[in-house]
């Protein structure tokens, strides 16, 4: 079995408090990975980047002082273009996820653990990172069409560091 994360392509990420044009051109991407995924009977995983109301006070948000994905608002959902239903979401309150490797640590016969969403230079390479550590012989992959960072300079350096790595970028 393959699995896909679907990290944080939420509406905050995609055209709300931190959107970007870039982030908005790859909805039809990760749209059509995903129903390949489904398509094909593997797993598809959705992470949400998940702040309460006293984000300001936190470390993140003192060094991003823009309130975003907070819990319950339309910010914080994921996307209706992409439909959930059917897959496991993990509430994450950090870039990366241990709930994700440990849930994926439950599955079985993982044969490789592919990576899409946003943003590239922060949750998505902090994921993939993670991945790498816990699955050291699981092939796993970046499909960086269906990836938008918070500047495309950004964007490309987070995939060469995960390519150094030897996570395969698509």
């Amino acid at each position: 079995m393959k699995v896909l994360c679907v990290i944080d392509m939420q509406n905050d990420f995609i055209d709300g408090a931190l959107g970007t044009k870039e982030a908005e051109a790859i909805l039809e991407n990760v749209k059509a990975k995903i129903d390949l995924y489904r398509n094909n009977g593997d797993t598809v995983i959705f992470t949400r980047d998940t702040h309460t109301e006293e984000y300001m006070n936190t470390q993140e948000g003192k060094n991003l002082p823009v309130p975003h994905c907070i819990k319950n608002t339309k910010g914080w959902e994921v996307s209706s273009e992409l439909i959930t239903e059917g897959s496991v979401i993990i509430d994450k309150p950090t870039f990366g996820s241990y709930e994700l490797t440990e849930h994926i640590a439950t599955l079985s016969d993982v044969e490789a653990i592919e990576l899409i969403g946003l943003c590239t230079d922060i949750c998505v390479i902090s994921n993939a990172m993670l991945l790498k550590a816990k699955f050291t012989e699981t092939p796993i992959s970046v499909d960086s069409s269906c990836c938008a960072g918070v500047t495309p300079e950004s964007h490309l350096n987070a995939l060469s560091a995960m390519k150094i790595c030897q996570i395969e970028i698509k």
